[in-house]
């Protein structure tokens, strides 16, 4: 007897359609969701506090909302109101069980929630956990809702939710990079396509693209949010509203868009809203297309500062950590690794994402879980590397402006400059003998008697050359004349 008075204070009896099981007593969970954890011990992972705290905002609108058209009494909507905003506030999580690779469309996930909020409201109540006379998970927390369509809603609204904080760690490293385009502006160098030389560069000009491109990402990313305002919450299970009122719809996502700040209105078209995930699809696809360009950033600094004695080296990146085991001194570009790969990741999951959107069928595509899972990850891991990127890297990054220098006068790419002069044939021999011998070009235009000195001190001015302009503006071409360098038998023209 004393054995089982102890087993059931540790345990209650709750029954379900498919039989009944022991809960833990101390769990806000009930049947469904200790089903669920039996049933998925796949990752040990959950979906995000950011998405449980979303969903719980829709469940305390929906309480309100079926109170208002008096579908709900208002002692059990003040209650499940209450429950679900101490999940709003953090409270509860480690209530949530379920892993992130569940049953299809995350009927588990939204059971989870109902039961968490109906046992939390029955002890407000002043009931015991498990008695759902009180308030019932499917009566009464799911009022007016299905899986179908508060997942999706859910979704929606925990990405806009996170946004903000994603924008504001790219408004940083574009400001960085910003700030780093203005300090180089007058830094010259030879820029380089296919990794060879070509014209010259402002290395400013450089991180002034970097930061454009940063910039131009956030917006798509705004852009492709838009389409996330519009709930398919009034749709419950085919987007054809059964069970839900006629003013549901709008009035949940008007007491939505007020505790949420967001801008939230019904979709117009429920059932298709209901049967669609291209929304996420194209949302994850900005992702991809953000990791894209900042992988890009952190390929090509790898690149400018690899050396240092034997690489680039037209950029100095900070040192954060010691780069070997075993080679002393050695100092890695760890923080572009670190982006590198976030970047990786998050176009994998963007792969993962795009087949999940693309297996949807008929009126529902029940692979949302793992998709708000991938661009909640997505977007958690670009917030936390793109500032790092900011903080740890380009803060203190320097150039070697001798360097820079060093590769713009001997780059053969500097004959471009002489093409509306002599010719592209003519500008092309000289980049070559300029190659063949070691000279630059300007020293051959000097020794040549190509151009005066002012003449050529002016076209290769690299001002000039890093701006819109053309040479022979006034029509004037230069001749090619050989001319013999002093004391030589031969002119430096000369072909071997």
């Amino acid at each position: 007897m004393a054995r089982r008075a102890r087993r059931q204070a540790r345990e209650r009896i709750e029954r379900d359609a498919l039989g009944a099981l022991r809960v833990p007593a101390r769990a806000y969970y009930g049947i469904q969701t200790l089903r669920a954890v039996r049933n998925f011990p796949v990752s040990g992972r959950t979906l995000p506090p950011l998405f449980v705290r979303a969903y719980a905002r829709i469940k305390g609108a929906a309480a309100e909302t079926n109170a208002s058209l008096g579908l709900l009494d208002a002692r059990r909507a003040r209650a499940i109101r209450r429950a679900a905003a101490e999940i709003v506030a953090g409270r509860h999580i480690d209530q949530f069980v379920v892993d992130v690779f569940q049953a299809g469309a995350g009927t588990s996930q939204n059971m989870n929630l109902n039961e968490v909020i109906a046992n939390r409201a029955i002890e407000l109540l002043g009931g015991r956990r498990g008695d759902y006379a009180r308030v019932h998970p499917n009566d009464h927390v799911n009022m007016s809702q299905s899986t179908n369509d508060t997942f999706p809603a859910a979704m929606r609204i925990a990405i806009l939710m996170a946004l903000p904080g994603l924008l504001a760690s790219l408004r940083t490293c574009e400001g960085a990079l910003g700030r780093l385009a203005r300090r180089f502006r007058r830094t010259v160098k030879a820029a380089r396509t296919h990794l060879q030389d070509a014209v010259p560069i402002m290395l400013g000009q450089e991180f002034g693209a970097y930061a454009a491109m940063v910039r131009r990402a956030a917006a798509r990313l705004g852009q492709a949010a838009g389409p996330l305002r519009r709930l398919n919450l009034g749709a419950t299970a085919a987007g054809t509203g059964l069970n839900a009122h006629p003013l549901y719809a709008a009035r949940v996502a008007r007491l939505l868009s007020r505790d949420t700040g967001l801008r939230l209105a019904p979709a117009a078209d429920l059932v298709e809203a209901a049967m669609s995930t291209a929304d996420f699809a194209a949302f994850s696809s900005a992702l991809r297309l953000l990791a894209l360009d900042l992988g890009k950033v952190a390929n090509d600094l790898r690149l400018l500062a690899s050396g240092p004695a034997t690489g680039l080296r037209e950029i100095v990146l900070p040192a954060v950590q010691p780069g070997s085991s075993i080679m002393p001194g050695k100092v890695n570009p760890s923080i572009c690794e670190m982006l590198n790969m976030v970047c990786f990741e998050v176009i994998g999951r963007d792969a993962a994402v795009a087949a999940a959107s693309g297996a949807g069928q008929l009126e529902l595509n029940v692979m949302m879980p793992v998709m708000i899972d991938d661009i909640l990850e997505a977007m958690a891991i670009l917030t936390a590397a793109s500032g790092l990127f900011a903080s740890r890297c380009l803060a203190d990054l320097r150039a070697d402006a001798v360097r820079c220098r060093f590769y713009f006068e001997r780059s053969p790419a500097l004959a471009t400059a002489m093409n509306p002069l002599i010719g592209y044939a003519a500008a092309a021999e000289l980049a070559k003998e300029a190659a063949r011998h070691g000279r630059t070009i300007v020293e051959l235009v000097r020794e040549k008697g190509i151009l005066p000195p002012a003449e050529a001190r002016a076209l290769f001015d690299p001002a000039r050359l890093t701006r819109p302009g053309v040479a022979a503006a006034g029509g004037r071409r230069a001749r090619v004349r050989p001319r013999r360098a002093r004391g030589a038998g031969a002119s430096p023209g000369r072909r071997d």
